[in-house]
């Protein structure tokens, strides 16, 4: 076992359901805003670009998270799947948040992943852009936390 610790499934290689489900799964624990939780999805040497941050452990990815999730405020999430292969996903995400004086943004996403056998991703490139809003454009309105199942999806919603 890779990292010595236990298997995340689905495991890859990926069909079209699991590689879904991954990225539901990664969905919820992002929504979670539990850096510690959502830390343990990746391996210990995981490598990460998140628009110019770059990222070189499981120890520095909680630490990214936890630092967004204090400037991120009132965040949620959509991950959408958009390509996979054996032990690849490639998704498109948008997601809603404001920061400490009141502003809100809509900040549309495209990711790259890779998993090792126990499903744990080893490498994560993400492509960011920040789109002010206002806050009655919002599109993101349910409680915090994971996104009800029959909210639409960024396909029903026109992003």
């Amino acid at each position: 076992m890779t990292d010595n610790v236990t298997p995340r499934p689905p495991l890859p290689p990926f069909s079209r359901q699991s590689a879904a489900e991954k990225v539901r799964l990664a969905e919820d624990g992002w929504n979670s805003r539990d850096a510690g939780k959502v830390a343990l999805a990746y391996s210990l040497d995981t490598r990460w670009r998140n628009r110019a941050e770059f990222v070189t452990s499981r120890a520095e990815a909680e630490a990214f998270l936890t630092r967004k999730w204090h400037k991120e405020l009132d965040y949620r999430l959509i991950k959408e799947l958009w390509a996979f292969d054996s032990h690849r996903i490639a998704v498109r995400y948008a997601y809603e948040w404001r920061d400490d004086a009141g502003n809100w943004f809509r900040s549309y996403g495209n990711e790259n992943w890779e998993f090792n056998d126990e499903g744990l991703m080893t490498h994560r490139y993400a492509s960011i852009n920040d789109l002010p809003i206002r806050e009655q454009d919002r599109l993101f309105h349910w409680p915090q936390g994971r996104r009800p199942d029959d909210h639409p999806m960024l396909s029903e919603l026109g992003l």
